[in-house]
């Protein structure tokens, strides 16, 4: 049995989302999901919604077995108690693949690290990013 990891802030569940985890879900039997605590997102805005929120909006998902919310300061703590066969990031997460499975190697956790494929906006105004959500909610309310 194949068990996958996938992992991400996942604030304002959209179609990218979707596809990440299908393409990571697809890649064995099992597949878990690590939902990152916004204490923890430095690398962009925090998200707008609550941690549980958006964990029992990712575990709602027919693709995803479990999901879970990230430790507090450790990363790597669910990742061993998970003990992936595969983490599979995002297409444009900022991890760098090499430095996560050099980490992995040192905590003596055996898997592979891999990419999911890109998506494409299925029509002209799909938008398959928070962030862009975000920002055309502050445009059409006038909020900029």
């Amino acid at each position: 049995m194949t068990r996958v990891l996938a992992q991400g802030t996942f604030d304002i569940l959209h179609p990218g989302h979707v596809h990440y985890l299908s393409d990571a879900a697809a890649r064995g039997d099992e597949l878990y999901v690590i939902v990152a605590r916004g204490a923890n997102v430095t690398h962009k805005e925090p998200p707008v919604l609550p941690d549980r929120q958006r964990r029992d909006m990712v575990a709602a998902l027919e693709v995803v077995d479990e999901a879970r919310l990230g430790h507090e300061s450790d990363i790597f703590v669910p990742v061993a108690e998970i003990d992936p066969d595969v983490i599979v990031l995002g297409y444009d997460q900022h991890h760098d693949e090499d430095a996560i499975a050099a980490a992995l190697d040192d905590r003596g956790i055996d898997c592979e690290v891999a990419r999911a494929s890109p998506r494409d906006p299925a029509y002209e105004g799909e938008l398959l990013s928070t962030g862009r959500i975000v920002d055309r909610i502050l445009k059409r309310r006038g909020a900029e």
